[in-house]
């Protein structure tokens, strides 16, 4: 994460992500398996790291000796114009988000391990006077004695974090073309590194002309330029 500054001087907290650039490796049609989906692959790494069964289902598409490290499916309503765009061996980029679209992003957030009930869920504890040795980070009683078992979904210590999260309406606030960064404005689930999907509403198009950012001035994760808003002469009035 990093901020950016408007041209009035507003800072804006964003998160940058690196989205691709994701290639179609198949299609799953409704009407012949049942729903409606396109195989995405990216992350180039090489051919040794990747086992020959994968390495032939590459090269019959894209004609060459290539890997990459994640395969995933994504799945979408019926919509005609849309597999017509994502066919085998199509490049998707972050060309077809403008700026000042609003997108969700989904991930896996971060792991903690075998937390208790205080952190997991925000218990105040036990009293800290006499008597109570021990017990200032106790869940106390977890129901009356009639019952002779645990209900399900009762709050207690467990395995917390490392699990699916959706943020909703993220504003796009700048575009790198070149190296496929986009920059969203909060933050997103998850650690570094993690993998994230993007989700918009409505219609799309794979080869349109890319919008640059004007309202402001983004940075990368190197620090470089990513939208710079291109000046404009004050008209005398």
């Amino acid at each position: 994460m990093k901020q950016v500054f408007a041209e009035d001087g507003t800072a804006q907290t964003v998160t940058s992500i690196v989205a691709g650039p994701c290639f179609v490796t198949a299609q799953k049609d409704a009407a012949k398996d049942g729903y409606s989906a396109v195989q995405l692959a990216w992350d180039e790494v090489s051919t040794k790291k990747t086992n020959k069964p994968l390495l032939g289902f590459f090269k019959k598409i894209f004609n060459k000796d290539v890997a990459y490290k994640h395969v995933q499916e994504c799945r979408f309503p019926d919509n005609d114009k849309m597999l017509e765009q994502l066919v085998p061996g199509q490049e998707v980029t972050v060309a077809m988000f403008n700026v000042g679209d609003l997108v969700d992003v989904s991930g896996t957030s971060k792991g903690h391990g075998f937390q208790g009930v205080v952190k997991r869920h925000g218990f105040h504890g036990g009293p800290k006077s006499h008597g109570h040795k021990d017990q200032l980070r106790m869940p106390g009683s977890i129901g009356a004695g009639g019952v002779q078992r645990v209900f399900k979904g009762k709050r207690m210590g467990g395995h917390m974090g490392d699990q699916g999260v959706t943020v909703k309406n993220l504003k796009v606030i700048g575009i790198d073309l070149e190296k496929n960064g986009i920059l969203l404005g909060g933050s997103v689930p998850g650690a570094r590194n993690g993998i994230l999907a993007l989700r918009a509403a409505g219609d799309f198009e794979i080869n349109k002309p890319a919008i640059q950012a004007e309202p402001t001035t983004a940075v990368n994760v190197n620090n470089e330029v990513v939208a710079e808003p291109e000046k404009k002469e004050e008209a005398n009035v």
